[in-house]
């Protein structure tokens, strides 16, 4: 294994170093950094260039300059990597990049695991509904998601989804037309999940219409959308909704024992409710979150265990997931009670359509600030979850269909194994073996950034980063950018390998 693994890092460092290579010497050949001092009227010009010829070493040869560029970015100069200044800012490149990867790895992280999360669990559902429904339907959303630019999915989302939801909560009032309209929409998707005779999914559409049109009715009456809020008995019900829901798809509602488990870790949940609150007040903080959700799941394992005899897995399973969506709902709550106070710190615009964060916005509040971060985030995480939403939903679908088909498959179920053991235990993980690359790549392709939906919703990241070198021809920014995504991609690629090994152990690296 270690043979491999150093076998691999050195094929690494010589792709790194051919990649970098090439890289500079297109991006030093194909343009004249100082084109634009050369054509200016400043009388110093010939003095600004000369100066700017020396710094940045431009009197040197674009082969030979790249050694030169090297031996400062691998530090064997002065014992610590350096990158050059930009010549934009007149900064450090690594300390723009320090600046611009968190911003980038906020935007990317929360649209990626989305992405990841929704698209393999549609494409499972998709491809054991194999030509139903639901199947045509996905299938359609997919190469609709995946045929849309994103520039024009991100303008279509600050148009609706930022101006137009704003604009409606001056009077938030949904009016009978625009909420038959929304219910029914709704309807046909939860329909679109039913399987059975037409008399079933009629009946389910008829009555999930009618639930919709109602909830949305008190949501108005009540001003819901100005004052949001769940309260213990919200909470406790999407609780135990989801906890049933969870249960189903893991372990079955005929395991009593998995049920009663998820049930008692929602009832763990809403017991602490009212303590939690008490906590985490305006002046909370992540550390607190972190420490009280780890004691949750802690707690949320060992109910699990209690309840479980034999077969521990499924029943922790669905008692963690459990305990980990009653918090999230309990945290979502406590978020929406701030609501109202963002709104008007806000200036009655709470979806922002530019920038990661208000600067404008003074306040000591948790809540509100997190809650200004994550509004800036809707917007750019939805534009991006969507269309790799499309390609995840696709290549897992693919996936698991060529799996079910596999001999092992056919011999689990002959051998009477049930259906949804097949399907997770034995289908399931085999497909993800596909996967693993490309969820390695888009993971690292999170300190990238993505340039059109930074440009897009004015987020200053890695992306834009990038952008701005190649529009200026800063060489050394440049580089910088390129050599970090670079480095990230090619550790993909040995991510990948030993995680197949995991995943399959038939799969076995040669020594």
């Amino acid at each position: 294994m270690l043979a491999y693994i150093g076998r691999r890092i050195s094929i690494a460092l010589l792709i790194l170093f051919g990649s970098t290579y090439l890289t500079y010497q297109l991006a030093a050949y194909s343009g004249d950094p100082l084109a634009g001092i050369r054509e200016s009227q400043d009388p110093k010009k010939e003095q600004i260039m000369a100066e700017l010829t020396k710094f940045y070493q431009l009197d040197v040869p674009p082969p030979a300059r790249y050694f030169l560029w090297l031996q400062k970015a691998l530090g064997f100069a002065t014992g610590t990597p350096d990158f050059g200044t930009s010549a934009i800012m007149r900064l450090p490149v690594i300390d723009q990049i320090a600046e611009a990867i968190p911003v980038t790895i906020r935007l990317v992280t929360a649209a990626t695991i989305l992405a990841i999360v929704l698209g393999i669990t549609f494409g499972v559902l998709s491809a054991i509904r194999q030509y139903s429904r639901l199947d045509y339907s996905l299938t359609f959303l997919s190469f609709l998601l995946y045929s849309l630019p994103i520039f024009w999915v991100a303008v279509m989302l600050k148009e609706y989804m930022a101006i137009q939801f704003n604009l409606f909560l001056v009077d938030p009032k949904i009016n009978l037309v625009a909420n038959g309209i929304t219910s029914a929409l709704l309807a046909v998707v939860l329909a679109g999940f039913v399987s059975g005779t037409r008399r079933r999914v009629l009946i389910t559409l008829v009555s999930s219409f009618a639930i919709f049109m109602s909830l949305f009715y008190v949501l108005s009456l009540t001003n819901w959308f100005r004052t949001p809020g769940l309260g213990i008995w919200g909470v406790a019900f999407l609780g135990l909704a989801t906890s049933v829901g969870l249960t189903h798809v893991f372990a079955g509602l005929h395991n009593r024992k998995a049920l009663y488990a998820g049930i008692a870790s929602v009832a763990v949940g809403v017991a602490v409710y009212q303590p939690f609150g008490t906590i985490v007040n305006e002046t909370g903080n992540f550390g607190i979150l972190m420490l009280m959700g780890a004691l949750m799941l802690s707690v949320s394992y060992f109910v699990g265990y209690f309840f479980s005899k034999i077969d521990k897995g499924p029943i922790i399973r669905s008692s963690m997931l459990s305990a980990f969506f009653v918090a999230l709902f309990t945290v979502a709550d406590r978020a929406m009670q701030a609501w109202p106070e963002y709104y008007r710190l806000s200036d009655g615009k709470p979806v922002q359509v530019d920038g990661s964060y208000n600067i404008a916005m003074k306040s000591n509040d948790f809540w509100v600030n997190n809650l200004d971060i994550v509004t800036h985030l809707i917007l750019p995480t939805t534009a991006l979850t969507l269309i790799s939403f499309a390609g995840y939903l696709r290549y897992s679908r693919a996936s698991v269909l060529e799996v079910l088909g596999m001999d092992y498959i056919r011999t689990a179920r002959a051998k009477g194994v049930p259906e949804r053991e097949v399907i997770l235990r034995h289908a399931l993980r085999n497909s993800m073996i596909p996967l693993t690359t490309l969820i390695a790549f888009d993971i690292a392709g999170i300190v990238g950034g993505a340039i059109i939906t930074e440009r897009v919703f004015s987020w200053k990241g890695m992306g834009s980063l990038a952008n701005d070198a190649i529009v200026s021809q800063d060489l050394n920014l440049l580089m910088g950018t390129f050599s970090i995504t670079a480095f990230l991609a090619v550790m993909a690629t040995l991510a990948a390998d030993l995680i197949y090994t995991a995943l399959d152990p038939r799969i076995r690296i040669r020594k």
